[in-house]
Order: structure tokens, then C-alpha cells, then sequence
């Protein structure tokens, strides 16, 4: 049996990764929008784009505004943190397959993204089932 300490622990580490997750989401999806500098466009050859805008502005509203949500309903208890939490987790991940099936590995930054969303997804079952 949990103890509200137990409770307590899995609902603040969850709500500080998804709002880490959130800010380097918005910091990437600023700099994606804002040109991308120092980031070869060759990397978009064959895909429906291009620059980096359209997906830096997907990584910023759909990527850092879910794990922004999440982390907000996470730390409020509200009833909607397990759902909420476990779909900022699959979008993450859903956004790294995208992004590694059109410009490949090239960063440090994807595998440690996806080990962030597969600890999001673990927690997310830690949480408690009941409503808030």
C-alpha cells in the first residue's frame, strides 16, 4: 500500500520532468521558428518541409503545450493528470519517431527526450487511479 509520502514523491517528479520537458520544448520550438541557425536544411530534403518553422511550432504548442498542461494538473491533482500526462508522453515520443524518420539521429538530445517521455509513461501508471 502507497503512503501519501510515496503519493506525493511520484506526483512531484513527474510534474517537474513534464515542465523541464515543457521548457526545452518551447526553447527548441523558439529557436526552430526563429531560423535555426547553426542547423543544416539539408537535413529536410524529402520531406514536406522547407524549414524548420512548421516544426519548430509543432514542437512548441503540441510538444511544450501538452507537457506544460500536464505538469499544471499534475501538481493541482486534478483529475485529468494521469490521461494528460500519459498523452504528453506519447506525443513526445510520436514527435521524436517523425523527426528521427525524416533527419535521422543527430543529436544527444533525442535518446535523452525519449528516456524523459518513457519515465513520463512510467510514472504516469504510479499515479493514483482515483479521482482527485
Amino acid at each position: 500500500m502507497r503512503t501519501q509520502k510515496h503519493e506525493r514523491l511520484i506526483r512531484y517528479t513527474l510534474g517537474i520532468l513534464l515542465f523541464f520537458v515543457a521548457i526545452n520544448a518551447f526553447a527548441g520550438g523558439y529557436y526552430g521558428m526563429a531560423g535555426a541557425e547553426n542547423v543544416p536544411v539539408a537535413w529536410l530534403k524529402g520531406s514536406p518541409f522547407h524549414n524548420y518553422f512548421i516544426p519548430g511550432l509543432f514542437l512548441f504548442v503540441c510538444v511544450g503545450g501538452s507537457a506544460l498542461f500536464a505538469a499544471i494538473v499534475v501538481f493541482r491533482q486534478n483529475r485529468i493528470a494521469r490521461k494528460s500526462a500519459f498523452s504528453c508522453g506519447i506525443i513526445i515520443l510520436l514527435w521524436l519517431a517523425v523527426q528521427i524518420a525524416i533527419i535521422g539521429y543527430v543529436s544527444w538530445m533525442q535518446p535523452t527526450t525519449a528516456a524523459a517521455a518513457i519515465i513520463i509513461l512510467f510514472l504516469t501508471r504510479k499515479l493514483p487511479k482515483h479521482e482527485y
